[in-house]
């Protein structure tokens, strides 16, 4: 199977496996394990921020993320298709007792203008307080959409000029960042919380590290305790973590170009649309409803001759690139595809 499902499906390799068999452990809970300190260490310092937490997940990230800036009963501004709004199953609302206050982005991406907007205090009785902005970089429903720099930097100039506090979910921030050319702790020093995700791109099997100064993930820590993401031994997944980040960074690269590769085979296929000027990352979402087939039925055909994508919408595919994918599985992908949709092999070249 070629899988295009996500970045999120990758398999360790065997580096990664031996370096997480070998790892030195301790106990997580009472700040003993040497890998997951290490593995802290070193995204405090990539992302700029004075410490770190290692966590099961990104959205538990984004969730005590959400909690440390935030009371019962406030206003929370994300962009209508961030990932606590559509994939994390309500937890701000039941757990932060939070509202959220969706902007009509492109792309994921919102205007300091639109924040400012949305921010309005009212009368301050009535109204529930805005204190928080959450932005996504690279922003997953906007096909990986890298936030422009200049438009990230007003936001948040804009968002802490307001009195608000900005969590940047960086699930796939180091494809912003080998895309831009902009540092990790660039990206991060205009926002007051981040975290990166192990196991997208980077490959690793669980995890996630949020980062921030050094009282925020202090009260973090605890957060972790309530919600059940304190462990005993997890050297063994830090591990993969710090593999990852030594070895997996610039290779994301790699993942670009193969998305490139597939964006512009799918453009010639008769009833796809997309744009591939828009993939600018990992992440290819295209749009076949003038295939005459709805996503899903689209893709359970797909998956009939060895290709799985996944479905995000009545009509739109998403196929994401990663380490498990050679660029010779993208050729065989996009003749696939082809097969399926117009029943013969295709002489073109996606070079």
């Amino acid at each position: 199977m070629i899988d295009l499902y996500s970045d999120t499906v990758t398999q360790p390799t065997p580096e990664m496996r031996r370096v997480m068999a070998e790892a030195p452990v301790g106990d997580e809970q009472l700040g003993e394990d040497p890998s997951v300190n290490r593995l802290q260490d070193m995204v405090a310092a990539l992302t700029g921020k004075e410490a770190a937490l290692f966590l099961p997940s990104g959205t538990m990230c984004n969730l005590i993320g959400i909690k440390v800036h935030t009371q019962p009963g406030d206003r929370v501004i994300l962009e209508r298709t961030a990932h606590p709004m559509t994939s994390e199953a309500g937890g701000a609302g039941l757990v932060c007792g939070v509202l959220t206050v969706p902007l009509d982005g492109v792309r994921g991406v919102f205007t300091p203008e639109q924040l400012e907007a949305a921010a309005y205090p009212g009368d301050g009785v009535h109204t529930p307080p805005v204190t928080l902005v959450c932005l996504e970089n690279t922003h997953n429903r906007g096909g990986g959409k890298v936030w422009p720099f200049e438009t990230f930097k007003a936001v948040t100039d804009t968002a802490h000029r307001l009195g608000l506090k900005v969590h940047l979910d960086g699930a796939r921030l180091l494809n912003a960042v080998i895309a831009s050319g902009i540092p990790a702790h660039v990206w991060s020093a205009s926002v007051d919380t981040v975290w990166i995700d192990l196991s997208k791109g980077l490959g690793c099997p669980v995890g996630a590290v949020l980062a921030g100064d050094r009282e925020t993930i202090q009260r973090a820590r605890r957060y972790k305790q309530m919600f059940g993401g304190a462990m005993r031994q997890a050297g063994i997944l830090a591990a993969a973590g710090i593999y990852a980040l030594e070895h997996h960074v610039e290779r994301l690269a790699e993942d670009h170009a193969n998305a490139q590769l597939l964006a512009r085979g799918l453009a010639e296929i008769p009833g796809i649309r997309l744009n591939p000027a828009d993939v600018e990352t990992n992440i290819v979402i295209f749009d076949v409803r003038d295939t005459g087939w709805t996503a899903d039925e689209l893709n359970q055909a797909f998956m009939a001759r060895g290709v799985r994508c996944s479905v995000f919408g009545p009509y739109l595919l998403r196929a994401v690139t990663h380490l498990n994918v050679s660029r010779a599985d993208i050729e065989r992908a996009i003749e696939i595809m082809r097969e399926v949709l117009v029943g013969q092999r295709s002489s073109s070249s996606y070079a």
